[in-house]
C-alpha cells in the first residue's frame, strides 16, 4: 500500500490500528488476539509508528488505516487492510496445509486507495490541478504562432501522439499571448511554441510548466525527453 502512495505521490503517512469492540465482533477472542498481533507486528517490522484505535474495528476482524496528508497539510484515509474471519466461517473455507489437515482461512481485504473517484478527488487537492506529467490528463499543447505554422504545429502534434503522449494543438485564432496564459491557468505541463525557425529547423519551443523557456528545441529531442519523463514515472507507479 505504501509502494502505491508514494508512486503518486504521497509521502507524509499516519498509521491506526482498530482492535476488536467489545461488543459488537464474530469470532472467537483467540482469533482476535493472533490477527490483531499479526497486524500490530507488520507496523512494528516496517517500523512505523501507530496509534490505537480501540474498538473501531469491524465486527468481523482488526484492521490498519492509512491516512496521508496532502500538500497543505489535509489528512484523507485512502488505504485499509483488514483481518476477516467471519466470511470464510460463512463461505466453509478451507485449505490444505502443510500438515495435510484441513485448516479455516483469514481472508485479508486489502483497498489500496479507496474509491478511484476519491482518490482521484485527493490527487486533485494535493498537486492543486498540477498533475506530473506521467499522470496529467493532457501532457502537451501545441501553439502556432500565426496560421502559417498550423500545419507543421499538427505534424509535431501527430509526432507527439505516435510516441503514447497526450496532446492537443489550439490554432492560431486568437493572440501567442493570450494563448499561453490560458495553456499556463489549464497548468498543462509543457506548451511548445511553433514558429518560422522552427518550421525551417524542425525544432520547437518548450515553455515547461514551472520552468525556464527553452529554444530551437529538436523535436526529436523533446520527445525523447518527455517519453523517458513519463515512462519512467508510469513504470514506477505500475511496479510499485
Amino acid at each position: 500500500m505504501l509502494s502505491v502512495l508514494r508512486a503518486f505521490g504521497f509521502e507524509d503517512f499516519r498509521f491506526n490500528l482498530s482492535t476488536k469492540d467489545p461488543d459488537k465482533y464474530v469470532g472467537s477472542d483467540e482469533v482476535w488476539e493472533r490477527a490483531t498481533a499479526a497486524l500490530r507486528d507488520a507496523l512494528e517490522r516496517h517500523g512505523l509508528e501507530y496509534g490505537v484505535k480501540e474498538g473501531d474495528a469491524a465486527f468481523y476482524g482488526p484492521k490498519i488505516d492509512i491516512d496521508v496528508r496532502d500538500a497543505i497539510g489535509r489528512s484523507w484515509q485512502l488505504s485499509t487492510i483488514q483481518a476477516d474471519f467471519n466470511n470464510p466461517e460463512r463461505f466453509d473455507l478451507e485449505y490444505v496445509g502443510a500438515d495435510n489437515g484441513r485448516h479455516r482461512p483469514i481472508m485479508l481485504h486489502r483497498a489500496l486507495f479507496g474509491s478511484v473517484e476519491r482518490f482521484f478527488g485527493v490527487l486533485l487537492e494535493h498537486y492543486a490541478g498540477a498533475f506530473p506529467t506521467w499522470l496529467a490528463p493532457l501532457q502537451v499543447r501545441v501553439l502556432p504562432v500565426s496560421s502559417d505554422h498550423e500545419a507543421y504545429a499538427e505534424t509535431v502534434r501527430a509526432a507527439l501522439e505516435a510516441r503514447g503522449l497526450r496532446v492537443d494543438t489550439i490554432g492560431a485564432d486568437d493572440a501567442l499571448g493570450k494563448r499561453i496564459r490560458t495553456s499556463k491557468l489549464e497548468k498543462i505541463p509543457y506548451v511548445l511554441v511553433v514558429g518560422d525557425d522552427d518550421v525551417a529547423h524542425g525544432t520547437v519551443g518548450v515553455n515547461p510548466r514551472g520552468g525556464e523557456v527553452e529554444r530551437d528545441v529538436a523535436l526529436d529531442d523533446f520527445i525523447q525527453r518527455v517519453s523517458a519523463e513519463v515512462n519512467d514515472s508510469s513504470r514506477a507507479a505500475l511496479t510499485a
